[in-house]
């Protein structure tokens, strides 16, 4: 009777002990289909608190998938339909030193040549890109901060999707946008 209640109480303590170090959860709706995403708050706090910011104030609601590379990553939460970039906050400091690795199925922060220039836009590496990982060549690494949990199958029909060089309102051309537009409908936390 005591090992059946010794079994019980450390099953128990293990169940809460895995709820405890679950991170919070969005969902994002998109004209392909629908995924979750964990994010690591533990491993990526500013990261993690800027992303769950845009989300909650509904920033992503109604902009594209606008840089698709089958082999490589999707990229989105930055511009609307119309290829208009989207104003942003102040941009968050680089957390790419986490230990977090840009495995296939992560999220990262997308950014320019400066590492604490990320702001809204976010990608889903479609492969393991060691290369994007802290150190990388340049010596910075792109911030890991969540995974895919569910619906890698949309991730994986979006990534094959057919792409052209695109004019776009400020920047001329963009290279990579997907031909038919990839809509974010919303991005959601989940309870």
């Amino acid at each position: 009777m005591h090992k059946i209640i010794a079994t019980t109480l450390l099953a128990i303590c293990c169940c809460f002990t895995t709820m405890a170090f679950a991170g919070p959860k969005v969902e994002f709706k998109t004209s392909m289909g629908n995924f979750v995403v964990e994010l690591n708050s533990d491993k990526a706090p500013k990261t993690s608190a800027n992303f769950l910011n845009y989300v909650k104030s509904g920033f992503y609601n109604g902009t594209i998938f606008h840089r698709v590379i089958d082999g490589f990553m999707i990229q989105g939460g930055g511009f609307t339909a119309d290829l208009n970039q989207k104003p942003t906050d102040a941009p968050v400091a680089s957390e790419a030193q986490n230990g977090l690795k840009n495995q296939t199925y992560t999220i990262a922060m997308a950014r320019t040549s400066d590492p604490d220039s990320a702001t809204a836009q976010f990608f889903i590496n479609v492969k393991d890109n060691q290369a994007l990982d802290y150190p990388n060549a340049m010596g910075n690494g792109y911030t890991v901060f969540g995974k895919v949990i569910s619906g890698t199958q949309t991730i994986d029909a979006i990534r094959q999707v057919s792409t052209m060089v695109a004019p776009t309102p400020r920047m001329g051309r963009m290279a990579d946008v997907p031909s038919k537009n990839i809509v974010i409908e919303s991005a959601t936390l989940l309870k």
